[in-house]
């Protein structure tokens, strides 16, 4: 990965980190969380991520948030030291896991807006948070891969720094400069916490699951990923609370 593009762009995409049968590996571990806990897919439980379906409006399952302890092979990977030397290249220092999640993105299921990672949580989420996407799935348009826009990320926060979720209104960026991220088995991408981007929705008729790790550096508070699944599991219960959601919990 070049140190140079990921300053400019905000983003780099690395080929063939992984073979494809280490992928196959950790894709059938995912098939076997989905079926070996499909006990915990409840709209009340916290680990889960919803998405409506474009096609029914139904709302389904999209994701599990965390995801390494159920699975051993995602874990595995979270930490591998060929991706940890990747970040350790563009961080300068030691990178470390920061969160993880395992993506779906069932046929139909509808895609993220405009956004950018980084939500100013006070002094508790580092500015140095970037995404890595391992996809175990081939990461396509017509599947709603992530789309990124390079440069912006130059600029910070582009909303309100007051710990809230927020979509970016479509005029913020330039459209001509959308680079999808299109990702075979294998290939890994990386975006920071200010670049914004967004995804489509998946109209295939085959899913596309991706790991979502996220990561920080070391200066920036180092292993910091058990305080941070408290904070956002508190600020999750707040946040269902504002809509009348409660007895929520974590399993």
């Amino acid at each position: 990965m070049s140190r140079t593009a990921w300053e400019r762009d905000g983003f780099v995409i690395a080929r063939g980190v992984f073979s494809p049968e280490e992928i196959q590996a950790a894709a059938a571990d995912a098939d076997r969380v989905e079926r070996e806990f499909k006990h915990l897919v409840s709209t009340q439980n916290r680990r889960c991520r919803w998405q409506d379906n474009v096609f029914t409006g139904e709302c389904q399952f999209d994701a599990f948030d965390p995801i390494i302890d159920l699975s051993p092979a995602c874990a595995a990977l979270a930490r591998d030291p060929r991706l940890l030397s990747l970040l350790n290249d563009l961080y300068g220092e030691p990178a470390f896991l920061f969160k993880d999640k395992l993506i779906f993105k069932h046929p139909g299921a509808k895609g993220y807006a405009l956004h950018q990672d980084w939500i100013a949580w006070g002094d508790t989420f580092p500015r140095s948070f970037l995404s890595l996407l391992v996809p175990l799935d081939p990461a396509d348009e017509e599947n709603g891969c992530t789309i990124v826009y390079p440069g912006y990320h130059h600029n910070g926060s582009l909303t309100a720094e007051d710990g809230n979720y927020h979509e970016l209104p479509a005029d913020t960026v330039d459209e001509s400069r959308a680079v999808p991220l299109t990702l075979a088995l294998g290939d890994v991408a990386v975006f920071g916490g200010f670049t914004p981007h967004r995804s489509n929705a998946n109209l295939a008729d085959r899913p596309r699951r991706q790991l979502y790790f996220s990561y920080t550096k070391e200066s920036d508070g180092g292993d910091l990923r058990e305080r941070h699944y408290k904070d956002f599991q508190e600020w999750l219960v707040r946040k269902y609370e504002e809509y009348g959601k409660t007895g929520t919990y974590f399993e």
